[in-house]
């Protein structure tokens, strides 16, 4: 039995991923942690032993690996107490400044520590796939597409990101060189482009393309419900907690 604690459990996702526990006989939810008083809603849907609570350090010694969706100034109070208590971290949190994304690197060095954009295993799919054909189709234009709610704040999603640096590492380019989110002149060889759509209730939307003259080939991820984040989170929760300490992505699962 593992027992997990959920950061932010008050939140969308936090709330997924309560109720998706529910359903693995392997996995305990043994704490939460609120930073405000538990709403009603959230105290219906909480296993009855579960501890709950606004003191980190009280949540982390509850449970023996933590699943974070939260916001990254929360994430970076939870790096903080981890430095003093060590655990497994599965990470969906997204736009990450470069100190938490080098808090998060110190935490690898001690536990092992999963940050994705996307959790959803169709993802992790893809990202090997999109490595394989940047890497054979070295002349194909790249460009990615995405497409999200009408609420989304971040644009390009993360996820998007996270595409283009797969590309890019396959090529050997350097992915903050190359991208680009806007073009006022022709397109330029060494170049990765992202669109950002948004409307709807759509979840998520990723096409990433790969243009020659006379063909082209287009692969495309498409999540139709959320709580596939959730579920996939799980699942990488369940595989990280075997590893040793290092840093690892969505993708890992599958080498």
């Amino acid at each position: 039995m593992l027992n997990i604690g959920i950061f932010g459990a008050s939140g969308r996702m936090g709330r997924l991923l309560v109720q998706e526990t529910k359903k693995h006989p392997d996995l305990c939810l043994s704490s939460v942690f609120v930073r405000r008083s538990l709403s009603p809603s959230l105290i219906q849907i909480l296993p009855e032993n579960t501890f709950v609570t606004n003191d980190l350090e009280q949540f982390l010694t509850h449970c023996a690996l933590v699943i974070d969706f939260s916001l990254p100034q929360a994430l970076a109070s939870l790096l903080t107490a981890l430095r003093k208590h060590p655990l497994p971290l599965v990470c969906g949190t997204t736009g990450l400044s470069a100190p938490v994304w080098g808090d998060l690197q110190e935490l690898s060095q001690h536990a092992p520590v999963l940050h994705s954009s996307n959790m959803s295993l169709g993802m992790a799919v893809l990202l090997k796939i999109v490595s394989v054909i940047a890497k054979d189709l070295k002349h194909a234009d790249i460009e990615i597409v995405e497409t999200h709610h009408r609420y989304k704040k971040d644009a390009p999603s993360g996820t998007a990101l996270t595409l283009g640096q797969a590309c890019a590492l396959a090529r050997g380019w350097d992915f903050e060189k190359v991208r680009t989110t806007h073009r006022d002149t022709p397109r330029q060889e060494k170049e990765i482009g992202l669109a950002s759509l948004r409307g709807g209730n759509v979840v998520g939307k990723h096409t990433v393309g790969f243009y020659l003259d006379g063909e082209y080939l287009e692969v495309e991820h498409v999540v139709s419900e959320r709580d596939i984040f959730a579920k996939g989170a799980l699942q990488v929760a369940k595989w990280l907690v075997l590893q040793p300490p290092g840093f690892y992505g969505v993708e890992n699962l599958y080498h």
